[in-house]
């Protein structure tokens, strides 16, 4: 049996690689991108707490730099050693002095700043917040009802939900307050007689028939067909429940059409009323001389600058070696956070111009002009990552004289259209939605006609596209739409 021989070579090799290394310094300014105006201003806030050397440039100056338009980012010269590339993730080593002094002289770049008239303030967007239950709990008050009753309807009032349901066991509840059956229901319609109109009642059934009966239908079609068909209303069997109750078919769609009328979910003004949220724009856009001006808001975001007293400690060289430490600790951190701020500023503005540019007939003509576009068309215009123009659009929104939007609306799927230009899913919705509107309610158009009226207009789109779209609009089959 031969041998075999086995030869092991060490070899030394190098090869040079290029990684992304994600320094604290790169994280923060892809953490401030992606905030949105009220959070780079909570998160500003919080700066100034902690970091000494930051402070605000005086409304004075801040004001004089807002009136005054900006120019391009290429009319002002700047000549440092600090930068972030958030594509690159490369980090020069700084000259502190030259950032402090460029700081201080230099004024944002690449957007345009205005006031419209407007100060920010958080104090501004206080809602006057009554719950549901403070308001049945005021009503309360007036009914007339024996001292421990009122500690019962305390507690049923805490058992209602944020949809205006009461959730209580009713054979707990009476055994807990040692009531008869009778009295604890006599204590639930007091609470159902309280505004607003179903509140108090235990599910969709109870909730719509105490409506009907405070408006006078008691012994009506419409509370007969809640209490014995109200599954079969859901489903628009208007021809089958007709032939059970003996109506035709059109007095059952009438009763259909009040029925849905009525609120079933009596709390959700009151639950909407709290979870209000109010909407910051991050970008105005405003037409002037016949031309587009883009600003990004300075109104909630506060100039920051390098503090005076601090900046003069910078500049002594006969200070020790601790406090050097800390100031020099406090003030990379400080223009770190000033240059991520500037170049949030700067990316949020070119990624806008970009998107008006692209989406100028939108501006001018309205929501049917709209094109489809996508990250990477954007991406190539600013000469930087999808991952950039994803951050620097979410959760931000742009107002302009077409309305409030989320910047990523304007990023839209589309369909092939006539001479073989996109036409957005929005826009093709549009089309639908308008077709529809104007249908014979007792012909009501099939996905198929749509399907073929669009494809007519040069719209190349299959009929399970234009089902989608019509599911989206929350718009009906023709099956359910159709009238007798």
């Amino acid at each position: 049996m031969g041998e075999i021989k086995m030869k092991m070579n060490f070899n030394l090799n190098l090869v040079q690689t290029q990684k992304l290394i994600m320094t604290p310094e790169l994280k923060q300014a892809i953490e401030i991108l992606q905030y949105n105006a009220q959070e780079l201003n909570e998160f500003i806030e919080e700066e100034l707490l902690n970091n000494p050397i930051l402070e605000k440039l005086s409304n004075a100056a801040t004001d004089q730099d807002e009136m005054q338009p900006i120019k391009a980012e290429n009319d002002i010269e700047v000549d440092t050693d600090f930068e972030y590339d958030l594509d690159k993730g490369i980090k020069k080593e700084i000259d502190w002095e030259e950032m402090v002094n460029y700081f201080e002289d230099a004024r944002p770049m690449g957007n345009v700043s205005y006031d419209f008239d407007q100060e920010f303030s958080y104090d501004n967007f206080v809602a006057d917040e009554e719950t549901l239950k403070d308001y049945l709990l005021m009503q309360l008050q007036f009914a007339k009802l024996e001292k421990r009753f009122y500690v019962i309807c305390d507690f049923l009032i805490e058992s209602i939900n944020d949809n205006g349901y009461l959730e209580i066991n009713m054979e707990e509840t009476a055994a807990f307050f040692e009531l008869s059956m009778e009295e604890l229901e006599t204590l639930i319609r007091l609470i159902q007689s309280f505004d607003p109109p179903g509140v108090g009642a235990r599910d969709l059934k109870e909730c719509l028939l105490i409506q009907m009966y405070q408006q006078g239908f008691e012994d009506s079609i419409e509370a007969l067909l809640v209490k014995d068909f109200i599954e079969d209303l859901g489903q628009k069997r208007f021809a089958q429940i007709a032939k059970k109750v003996n109506e035709t078919v059109e007095r059952v769609q009438l009763a259909y059409d009040y029925i849905k009328s009525l609120e079933p979910k009596p709390g959700r003004l009151f639950a909407s009323m709290r979870d209000v949220r109010y909407i910051v724009p991050d970008v105005y856009v405003e037409k002037v001389k016949g031309e587009y001006v883009i600003a990004v808001n300075e109104a909630a975001n506060p100039r920051l600058q390098i503090n005076g007293f601090y900046k003069t400690m910078l500049k002594n060289v006969d200070r020790d070696e601790l406090t050097s430490d800390y100031l020099n600790k406090n003030l990379q951190a400080a223009l770190r956070i000033i240059k991520s701020i500037e170049q949030r500023r700067n990316t949020i503005y070119k990624v806008c111009k970009a998107i008006i540019e692209y989406q100028y007939e939108f501006f001018e003509k309205g929501l049917l002009y709209l094109k489809p576009l996508n990250l990477k068309d954007i991406a190539e215009e600013v000469e930087v990552h999808e991952s950039t123009v994803s951050r620097a659009v979410s959760g931000k929104y742009i107002q302009c004289p077409n309305g409030l939007f989320e910047i990523k609306y304007f990023f839209q799927s589309g369909v092939k259209g006539a001479g073989g230009e996109g036409v957005s899913s929005e826009s093709v919705k549009i089309v639908i939605k308008e077709m529809i509107d104007g249908e014979n309610v007792k012909k009501p158009l099939s996905d198929q006609f749509l399907t073929d009226e669009l494809n007519r207009k040069g719209i190349d789109i299959s009929r399970r596209t234009v089902a989608k779209y019509r599911d989206e609009l929350n718009i009906p089959p023709s099956s359910k739409r159709k009238r007798f």
